[in-house]
């Protein structure tokens, strides 16, 4: 085969071809490697004013100069031909491939012990080779000490529903899903101990039985107990704490000492730190959990807007053990949600709901028809029905046609506006079946954490803080879609927990603004994500200083600008007991095998740990 060429090039030839420096390294390349030496073509021609016209050329087999063009294109050809070799044995195949296939952008195949983990927004990604499940707590336990001895990285993750990627780390990983045991009921006492690797659903399925339920929930009930714990999630209702309040004792498996239980009788204090310890501290293997008696309760969903909500907040606060409100921005909608136990003296209220499903559903379904003729869109083959989409199903619909364009989604807004005063009504269920919420499709969150006065004097700045941010939506033109959802909390004892408070009469306010991202398309995503930034950086700037606000745990967002994160550090320090915090992972976890980057930019540790 003939594997390079070497040329002698004329002054012509040499600056013809100086004009390409990608031709000149390509021969520099061929020329430095061993050839087999041919004669030089002679590509030389004489340039003269006062030379007479050349004389007419012989037939075509004896010009020279046909000759050495013969011989140039020979040798791009023979060029072209070892690139294509060089290319095609450059990329690796498996062996039982049956087709040697180039595949655009693939340089070589993806290892099989290659693991991608995605969050359940779609908003963070990770591959990782060490993706490790156990199946008891011997087997985490040898996990956690092979590791720490190698130093290797094994962050604990759960079911990866964070918006913020919290539990995500290159490195490696440890997930409990394997662990999902119910291990010890107390009927008596309430209690229940569990294996942290259980999801939320599957122990409640299990205690009912037994006549207990959580005390609170979450919006979403796949997320594993752990994991649940250790962000400092919460549920609604001014009277009931973030649900880390519920634990009443941990077993932690620590790389630094081993397997220990911690309790509010045993070292408290570690307790009160790493009930809410972002897994910073050891992979939390089990967790007794304070139930409640299970009971019926009664939502109550009716519209409101928010020169009315002022004049009943305090009582709303007060009188109902689960509330929300849900604004709608570029409306003055306030969707009020409550949820109470059965009367044991009345029973469940009579009511026949004004309008069905499918007449509070029909604005959307319109909207949306109009939308895609007036965008010219033709919906997909494999799309349901629109009479079988759900509320949020279509939402997700009606914003994929153009996300940003603040017009399009105050439509959307208006739409949904209706189906809420449409869907006014009670409904009667268990707690676990009744406070859950359907959040839509994969998203951007930001969720902040204030106070918001005491129970029986609330200092109305939740109240406030909505108005500005509505106000600041509106100014700036923000294609902010709904809702902006408003919750309360007590306040809770764990030192990391947002809600973090001395005082038992504490409440707060958690406020969280949203942008869907309900397309697949990269770009229109990345467009959509720096619209959310946009947003999300007006409220930071504006108001959480001013109003002591504290972003969620799972939804922090922590930022590459050096500048932010020295202020986000210093925030954070301002708030909770960073140094605590870091001295409890330099024991327990002294090679900082379970952190992952989000951790250490947040809560950096100056020595030489890896």
């Amino acid at each position: 085969m003939l594997r390079s060429l070497r040329f002698q090039r004329s002054l012509q030839s040499s600056v013809i071809h100086r004009k390409n420096p990608h031709f000149n390294n390509t021969l520099e390349t061929l020329s430095s490697s061993p050839t087999t030496k041919t004669p030089p073509i002679n590509l030389i021609r004489q340039f003269s004013s006062s030379s007479p016209p050349p004389p007419t050329p012989p037939p075509l087999s004896a010009t020279p100069s046909t000759s050495s063009e013969l011989r140039k294109y020979l040798g791009y050809s023979a060029l072209l031909l070892s690139c294509a070799v060089a290319t095609y044995y450059s990329f690796p195949f498996p062996e039982n491939a049956k087709h040697k296939k180039a595949q655009l952008f693939r340089y070589a195949p993806i290892p099989d012990d290659l693991h991608t983990v995605v969050n359940w927004s779609g908003t963070h990604e990770v591959q990782t080779r060490v993706f490790l499940q156990p199946e008891s707590l011997e087997e985490l336990e040898k996990i956690v000490k092979d590791a720490d001895e190698k130093k290797q990285k094994i962050r604990p993750v759960g079911s990866g529903l964070s918006p913020n990627g919290i539990g995500l780390a290159r490195g490696g990983m440890v997930n409990l899903a394997l662990m999902d045991k119910v291990l010890e009921v107390d009927k008596e006492k309430k209690t229940v101990r569990v294996q942290a690797g259980i999801r939320v659903q599957q122990l409640v399925d299990v205690v009912k039985d037994h006549g207990i339920t959580l005390q609170n929930f979450a919006s979403i009930r796949e997320q594993q107990i752990g994991g649940i714990v250790q962000v400092g999630a919460h549920g609604t209702g001014a009277k009931l704490p973030p649900i880390d309040e519920q634990v009443i004792s941990m077993k932690l498996v620590t790389p630094g000492k081993g397997t220990i239980e911690i309790s509010k009788d045993k070292n408290p204090e570690l307790f009160y730190l790493a009930r809410c310890g972002l897994g910073a501290f050891g992979v939390v293997a089990e967790v007794t959990l304070q139930c409640v008696e299970r009971q019926e309760l009664v939502e109550h969903t009716f519209v409101s807007n928010l020169t009315e909500i002022k004049k009943k907040h305090k009582k709303l606060l007060n009188d109902n053990k689960h509330v929300k409100y849900l604004y709608i921005p570029y409306t003055d909608t306030v969707v009020v949600v409550t949820c109470n136990p059965v009367s044991k003296w009345k029973g469940p209220p009579k009511f026949k709901p004004k309008y069905s499903l499918d007449e509070a559903l029909q604005p959307v379904r319109d909207l949306y028809k109009e939308s895609l003729q007036k965008y010219k869109r033709q919906p997909n083959e494999n799309d349901s029905k629109v009479s079988d989409l759900t509320f949020t199903e279509l939402r997700d619909k009606l914003l994929s046609i153009d996300p940003l364009n603040k017009d399009h989604v105050k439509k959307i807004n208006e739409a949904e506006s209706e189906f809420w005063k449409r869907s006014e009504g009670f409904r009667v269920g268990w707690s676990d079946e009744i406070l859950g919420f359907d959040c839509g499709g994969q998203q951007w969150v930001s969720e902040t954490c204030f106070p918001a006065g005491t129970l029986s004097k609330p200092n109305m700045k939740d109240l406030k803080f909505i108005e500005e941010v509505m106000e600041l939506i509106e100014k700036e033109e923000i294609p902010a879609p709904s809702p902006i959802e408003q919750r309360w909390s007590a306040s809770s004892k764990s030192l990391m927990s947002p809600a973090s408070s001395e005082s038992n009469d504490d409440i707060f306010s958690w406020v969280g603004i949203i942008m869907y991202l309900p397309t697949s398309d990269a770009r229109q995503r990345k467009q959509i994500t720096e619209e959310f930034f946009h947003y999300r950086h007006l409220t930071q700037t504006r108001f959480w200083n001013q109003y002591s606000a504290f972003e969620h745990w799972a939804k922090i967002e922590v930022p590459k600008d050096k500048n932010e994160l020295a202020a986000l550090q210093e925030r954070l320090r301002a708030r909770f007991p960073v140094d605590a915090f870091n001295k409890a992972r330099k024991e327990l976890d002294p090679n900082r095998i379970l952190s992952n980057a989000m951790v250490e930019k947040m809560f950096p540790i100056e020595d030489n740990a890896t």
